[in-house]
């Protein structure tokens, strides 16, 4: 699987993800290069809300909507660190370009306009990400421990995180449910 860029792609896990950090996950791959990839878990939330970590950050909040947007689980790497993929792209300090209008953030004046009500119209708050070497997710692609199909926005920012999977399975026909937990070998 060589010269292939994922950039802007779902990654789906297979039933067989041992690694309990993708068990079922659903990540969006926001670059990928000859150097790695790297991603962001688009459905799995953990037990915070944006105010609660801009808090965490001094960040006082005017906005109520604060309270009820969640933070997610991005990925085992720098879980310490915040992540925004969001859209439209905007004047951010720390941004990359991703695909269309969806961009990926990093510092933290896209978390100050949002606790003030001018941050991107569309956002999906994380803390850490997914990341691997060169080569690697290519490898785990032929190792059939993981699906891929083109994203759409839809799925990151406006189905709720519960449904996402289901999701983007069914942007292939598939259905999660119909797959084994091991691949046949002949």
């Amino acid at each position: 699987m060589e010269n292939i860029n994922l950039t802007g792609h779902f990654i789906i896990a297979m039933p067989a993800m041992a690694d309990p950090h993708f068990a079922k996950s659903l990540t969006y791959v926001c670059e990928h290069n000859e150097s790695g990839a790297l991603g962001i878990v688009i459905n799995r939330s953990i037990d915070m809300h944006l105010d609660d970590l801009l808090q965490q950050i001094n960040v006082a909040a005017t906005d109520p909507n604060v309270n009820k947007t969640p933070v997610h689980f991005g990925g085992p790497v720098q879980t310490d660190r915040g992540f925004v993929l969001h859209q439209p792209v905007g004047q951010w300090q720390s941004t990359i370009a991703i695909r269309g209008d969806t961009a990926l953030t990093t510092s933290k004046d896209i978390l100050e306009a949002a606790a003030r009500g001018e941050g991107p119209q569309k956002m999906l708050v994380s803390l850490g990400y997914a990341g691997w070497s060169a080569g690697q997710l290519e490898q785990e692609m032929a190792q059939n421990a993981w699906l891929t199909v083109e994203a759409q926005d839809n799925i990151i920012f406006d189905i709720p995180i519960e449904q996402k999977f289901s999701a983007a399975m069914s942007l292939l026909g598939l259905d999660f449910a119909n797959f084994a937990d091991q691949a046949g070998h002949a």
